[in-house]
């Protein structure tokens, strides 16, 4: 898991890269994200399982998810184009609050008046970072919102395939999901003259490169949550989700020489703080569930 959190935001600088240097739209990018990762996974299935491998148990359910984390990642590269990677995933870290919330209201699962205050604080966080992004990049600075609800829904769907499937025939058939999605969404922008939408071949050797390093990150750390969420329960697992807001800080400072400023800074610490105490009681209730 941690080693997951560390390389992810790699690829979501070479989204920015790729936007910012080679005038590529973020929905081409977003589809050569799942292309690529479908490209990067297949070989091993098919060498390990054979064509059984895509007779998944619960083929339409790991298509969705596919759809589900296609739709939460163009939103992701849309707001990276256009913001500063910290900020976007100081922004899009309301998501454990998000999954929460919905784990409250549609599964019954039991949430204190602790973790709902936590809940609260901790989009208090979020406003300060939003605040000051939304008055220079106004609606796209609440991208990163809607890409964390969208997350949270995939996260629900790795909850409801279960160990059904392999963690390589969930990420490679998310990957047709994800392809699929996205291959709709840029014929419907393009078409629309959507400018995020443009579609387009890679301008450079670069480019290509750096996007077949995008698709093998994507398939390859993904399949590493998938594993770790079966090796560990999600309160021992989420609090590394905030390696990424460390390691997106230094590369958006080291390529694109962003940083965050104070008042960012007290918001990121207030979401992680916030999102650190909803793990430490769910904890605490499991333990007095498990001793009651």
């Amino acid at each position: 898991m941690a080693s997951a959190m560390i390389v992810l935001p790699v690829m979501d600088a070479i989204a920015k890269y790729m936007a910012t240097f080679e005038a590529m739209s973020p929905g081409q990018v977003t589809f050569y994200r799942f292309f690529f990762q479908l490209v990067c996974t297949l070989p091993p299935l098919f060498a390990v399982f054979g064509w059984a491998a895509l007779s998944a148990k619960r083929p339409w359910m790991n298509l969705l998810r596919g759809a589900l984390h296609g739709a939460a990642s163009l939103l992701f590269f849309v707001a990276v184009k256009y913001m500063p990677l910290a900020d976007v995933f100081a922004i899009y870290f309301v998501e454990p609050f998000i999954l929460t919330a919905l784990s409250a209201l549609f599964l019954g699962d039991k949430v204190g008046w602790r973790r709902w205050l936590a809940i609260v604080v901790g989009f208090g966080g979020a406003m300060i970072v939003i605040q000051p992004s939304f008055e220079i990049f106004g609606w796209k600075a609440l991208l990163p919102v809607a890409c964390a609800f969208l997350y949270a829904l995939y996260l629900f769907m790795n909850r409801a395939v279960g160990e059904a499937d392999s963690p390589l025939t969930m990420q490679t058939m998310a990957g047709i999901g994800g392809t699929i999605f996205m291959a709709g969404a840029l014929w419907i922008g393009a078409s629309a003259g959507v400018a995020d939408f443009t579609p387009s071949l890679p301008a450079s050797w670069l480019g290509l490169a750096l996007l077949l390093i995008l698709g093998t990150i994507s398939g390859y750390a993904h399949m590493l949550i998938v594993r770790a969420f079966r090796l560990a329960p999600l309160s021992l697992l989420a609090p590394f989700q905030y390696f990424e807001i460390i390691s997106a800080t230094i590369l958006g400072y080291a390529l694109f020489g962003d940083f965050p400023n104070i008042s960012k800074w007290i918001g990121i610490l207030i979401i992680v703080g916030s999102g650190l105490f909803i793990i430490w009681r769910e904890r605490v209730q499991s333990r007095s569930m498990k001793s009651a």
